[in-house]
C-alpha cells in the first residue's frame, strides 16, 4: 500500500510535465506563427510600431481563444467516448 501514493505521485508529475512541454510548444508556435504574421522580415526600428503592436495583441488574443475553444471541443469529445464506452460495456444499446 506505501507504493500506492508514490505511483499517484508519479503520475502527477508526468501529468505536470506533459502539460508544461504542451504549453511550451503552444507558445513557441504562437510566437513563431504571430510574429511571421504582424513584424516585417526586414527591421525598419528598434521598437514596434503601433499597427505591429496591435496587430500582436489581435493574434496573440485569437490564439488563445482558438485554443481554449479546441481544448473544450476534445474534453467534451473525450467524455462523450468515455460515455459510448461505459455504455457499451453495460450492454446498453448506442444513442443516437
Amino acid at each position: 500500500m506505501a507504493q500506492l501514493p508514490q505511483l499517484d505521485m508519479q503520475k502527477m508529475q508526468m501529468v505536470q510535465e506533459l502539460e508544461i512541454e504542451m504549453m511550451s510548444d503552444m507558445y513557441n508556435r504562437m510566437t513563431q506563427s504571430c510574429h511571421k504574421k504582424c513584424i516585417p522580415p526586414k527591421y525598419k526600428d528598434a521598437e514596434l510600431g503601433k499597427g505591429e503592436s496591435v496587430c500582436l495583441d489581435r493574434c496573440i488574443a485569437k490564439y488563445l481563444d482558438i485554443h481554449e475553444r479546441i481544448g473544450k471541443k476534445l474534453t467534451q469529445l473525450s467524455m462523450q467516448d468515455e460515455d459510448f464506452v461505459k455504455r457499451m460495456q453495460g450492454g446498453e444499446p448506442p444513442k443516437s
